[in-house]
């Protein structure tokens, strides 16, 4: 390779190049929402605290798969058995056992979302978080930002080649500079958070379902384009 051969990243008066940032941003209604379902159980051995967070946990799974196509994911998360010491006298005692057990739920049913919410936080000793809203990871609204991201790029090059009293010529580089999702302003997943828990005082038997109401995502896309412009005649 000759010296004349070496790329020159800024571009040469015979062929100027001219780098451009492209953004969009989308808002739309989500996908998915979550919850973070937590079981506990205590007792005086352990045996009995087990025995009891197994129950728990069965009962709470088996309302959940109730709900069938509603459900998109349900998976296990930390499970937990710990004594609690007495805090006075000699030696270690256990004066009782604490258990939990986290669910992780994902629905894309919202309607069904609410009473299940209400079902679960009527559960002994069972604490409901949430609901997280999210788009799915390969939703079409994130490629339809990223179309959009590369035009807006297109038409700026646009723009200054105009303003130059010329045209665009190819292009030499288009790179992605982040996509994210979540509330205005703020990337990640967009929230409501709600806590609701059951510790052993009953709920009516015809408790109303928590009405939730979705939160609208925005999907922001930026990328950045190098293109060859003609030669511009400068005056």
């Amino acid at each position: 390779m000759t010296e004349n051969d070496t790329p020159r990243p800024y571009g040469t008066p015979r062929t100027p190049r001219v780098t451009v940032r492209g953004e969009a941003r989308i808002e739309a209604d989500p996908d998915i929402a979550r919850i973070l379902v937590t079981v506990s159980a205590r007792g005086t051995d352990r045996r009995t605290a087990l025995d009891d967070l197994t129950r728990r946990n069965t009962q709470a799974l088996e309302l959940i798969k109730s709900y069938g196509e509603a459900i998109d994911t349900l998976e296990t998360g930390t499970l937990s058995i710990s004594p609690e010491l007495t805090r006075h006298g000699r030696g270690e005692r256990v004066r009782a056992y604490h258990g939990s057990v986290q669910l992780n739920v994902a629905l894309t049913d919202f309607t069904a979302l609410g009473e299940l919410t209400t079902r679960l936080a009527d559960q002994e000793l069972t604490r409901v978080e949430g609901p997280w809203w999210a788009l799915r990871p390969d939703s079409p609204v994130h490629a339809a930002a990223r179309r959009q991201a590369v035009r807006e790029a297109v038409q700026r090059a646009r723009e200054y080649a105009e303003a130059l009293d010329t045209e665009l010529g190819a292009l030499l580089e288009l790179a992605d500079t982040g996509t994210s999702a979540g509330r205005p302003g703020r990337a990640g997943f967009a929230s409501r958070s709600v806590a609701y828990s059951s510790a052993g005082t009953e709920l009516a038997a015809d408790a109303e379902p928590v009405d939730l109401e979705p939160v609208r995502q925005t999907v922001h896309a930026q990328v950045e384009a190098s293109f060859t412009i003609d030669p511009p005649t400068l005056r």
